[in-house]
């Protein structure tokens, strides 16, 4: 069992979690809305398929580590790592959803240094727009990302649908969280500045039908009392209908709500010192 982590948890008083703030008025109270189902993670995982079985994955953000544990039906004979801000990590790697679980930012020095060119896939989903410098974090990625490996990234499109019409409204665009919301076309000069080739992008598959129900949502928690807003959860599922309804017509445009990127790191990428 391999674990890092700093040396002292947070004080209980002190960490931001869902539960402690979830009378806050800008938490909508259905935020299982959001939540990837295990099929949809298994399908993310489908994404590297085509490449050479990897012998080694580290998945950033990773949370309880959900993604490796549905990744292994695929890649039995690959070594998952997970990386993740809290100890929602160490849990995971004692249920053994992880090998080796690492809390920090990859960002850190210390981390990037430890994990230096060990993976052949690095995945980041729904995590890049929650770094403070999405390019430093980039090439952080890079650097413990072997020659001739895949990074797969998945990131809310801030081109999409509902992104124009709800405006602030739009989940993604709520704070504290989502602090850089990407354009796919940014994302991938980018990569491309940094030495990768762009293998693939697809707005389909990281499509999420949550936008109507998550924004209705968190409307109801913003206007109206607790009791009342938990009243109108038939509301809330109408709208959760309606985007399930408009998904199959936005997964084959550009308005999609998400986009997933596979880039593969070439010899000359730039790696951090």
């Amino acid at each position: 069992m391999t674990a890092t982590a700093p040396s002292e948890r947070h004080r209980a008083d002190c960490a931001f979690t869902l539960a402690a703030c979830r009378d806050q008025r800008f938490v909508p109270r259905h935020l299982r809305l959001t939540r990837l189902p295990y099929r949809r993670l298994r399908a993310a995982a489908r994404a590297a398929l085509p490449f050479p079985e990897p012998e080694s994955w580290l998945d950033v953000g990773t949370g309880f580590a959900r993604f490796p544990e549905a990744a292994k039906e695929l890649f039995p004979y690959t070594a998952f790592d997970g990386l993740d801000l809290t100890h929602r990590v160490l849990d995971a790697r004692v249920a053994e959803r992880v090998e080796e679980a690492h809390v920090g930012h990859l960002t850190d020095p210390r981390i990037t240094a430890r994990l230096r060119a060990r993976y052949d896939v690095v995945s980041m989903f729904r995590h890049l727009e929650h770094a403070p410098d999405p390019r430093a974090e980039l090439r952080a990625a890079l650097t413990v990302l072997r020659p001739g490996g895949h990074l797969l990234l998945e990131l809310p499109n801030p081109r999409g649908l509902f992104a124009l019409l709800l405006g602030p409204l739009w989940i993604p665009h709520s704070r504290p969280g989502h602090l850089h919301l990407m354009p796919l076309t940014t994302l991938c000069e980018e990569l491309e500045l940094q030495g990768c080739t762009i293998i693939s992008t697809d707005h389909r598959a990281a499509h999420i039908p949550y936008d109507i129900a998550a924004t209705t949502s968190l409307t109801l928690t913003r206007l109206l009392p607790s009791l009342v807003s938990r009243a109108c959860a038939p509301l809330v599922a109408v709208a959760w209908a309606l985007d399930h309804v408009l998904a199959p017509l936005l997964r084959r445009t550009r308005y999609s709500n998400a986009y997933r990127v596979i880039a593969r790191k070439e010899q000359l990428s730039l790696d951090t010192p």
